[in-house]
């Protein structure tokens, strides 16, 4: 697919101008999203380029079982233009939530896209899909969540499952799961498919994905979940900045405790950043200001398949992979102390064989100078 096939249409640059952005602003925009998609400054030039030269992307944006907390989280981006131009640009197709048009005028919109961009367009999904009672549970405008699905991904060019409840079937999937609700990829065969879980994504990242598919005309590379690797290829342990205090086995056992005050690691109040993989502790939220961890609250893990039915929120897992071997927070803390404690000893010992030496040496040297002067 080529979006030179498409119908004329004004590109990004365009509609920046007309939005009266200044070239400063689409180029720090451009910065940001080459940095988040995981390129090198010098690409900053090509994604520019796209951005100035291609057509906007048509984009049929649905909403099933889900909270919003996707669109709330694109629309609070970090850049205005984020949701100013790209998601005003989408929701000149189709979006239930904030396009303008409703009732049959919506249900026209859907259609006339699907019709003239077949092939062509990106299909947004957020929510799961209910198919128990023959999906009675989520419809809209007459029809079910899955046969809305259906048609709308048959002409699509990719498809994105934004959030959990579209990437991993979320909380309504949580046992016993009444509805059956179902994510998209196990619903939608024959299709490229990215999953950007998360409750909710962060925007950046949902921007971040948009635009690598308007760069290079393809979806971004996948990890073995089909998450873009740009975003999922680290634990969100491994960028905490509560780092040290695990190393060093120091934890948090309750919220109102010292340790909590001081910041220590969050394990043992439920914290899943060991087994999670996001970018929180990087981009952050809040235009790049914190992330859960850093206000005092663990990593739920939201980005993770069945996070929601892996044990309690606020209860600790039971183990978790550390220093290349499994390890629970206790043993750790344990081993941590042992070591510092072997290292003091250590360091008591050498001290004192190094005192022991001296004093030999200078005993030594007080005979010799004895047996000089008795001569």
């Amino acid at each position: 697919m080529t979006n030179d096939a498409l119908p004329k249409q004004p590109t990004y640059y365009e509609e920046v101008e007309r939005k009266g952005y200044s070239r400063r602003d689409f180029m720090k925009f451009v910065s940001l999203m080459t940095a988040f998609i995981g390129l090198e400054n010098t690409a900053i030039g090509q994604v520019a380029k796209a951005l100035e030269t291609k057509p906007r992307l048509p984009v049929i944006w649905l909403h099933f079982q889900e909270c919003t907390c996707c669109s709330e989280s694109f629309i609070r981006s970090s850049h205005p233009i984020v949701a100013d131009i790209l998601l005003d640009k989408i929701s000149l197709d189709y979006t239930e939530t904030l396009m303008a048009a409703s009732g049959t005028q919506a249900e026209a919109a859907l259609k006339n896209t699907m019709t003239k961009y077949k092939g062509q367009y990106i299909l947004c999904v957020e929510g799961s899909v209910p198919t128990a009672a023959d999906g009675v549970y989520c419809m809209i405008g007459g029809k079910t969540s899955m046969q809305i699905l259906e048609e709308a991904a048959e002409g699509a060019a990719a498809i994105i499952a934004w959030g959990s409840c579209a990437s991993n079937g979320c909380v309504q999937a949580a046992k016993p799961n009444p509805t059956s609700a179902t994510p998209i990829h196990k619903l939608v065969k024959g299709k490229p498919i990215i999953k950007v879980p998360g409750c909710p994504p962060i925007g950046e990242v949902m921007a971040g994905v948009i635009v690598h598919y308007l760069t290079f005309g393809r979806i971004p590379e996948l990890d073995r979940l089909g998450r873009p690797k740009a975003f999922y290829s680290k634990r969100v342990h491994d960028s905490c900045y509560r780092r040290p205090f695990y190393d060093a086995g120091l934890f948090v056992e309750t919220f109102d405790d010292e340790n909590a005050k001081k910041g220590y690691c969050l394990y043992k109040v439920g914290c899943k950043g060991p087994s999670t993989y996001n970018a929180c502790g990087v981009m952050k939220w809040n235009n790049g200001t914190s992330y859960p961890i850093q206000s005092g609250h663990p990593c739920i893990g939201c980005s993770e398949e069945n996070y929601w039915d892996n044990g309690r929120l606020y209860e600790r897992a039971s183990h978790f992979a550390g220093f290349g071997i499994e390890a629970n927070a206790d043993t750790l803390g344990k081993v941590a102390l042992g070591v510092t404690a072997a290292a003091l000893a250590g360091h008591a010992i050498a001290t004192n064989i190094g005192k022991s030496k001296l004093i030999h040496e200078h005993q030594a040297e007080g005979r010799e100078s004895e047996h000089e002067l008795e001569q």
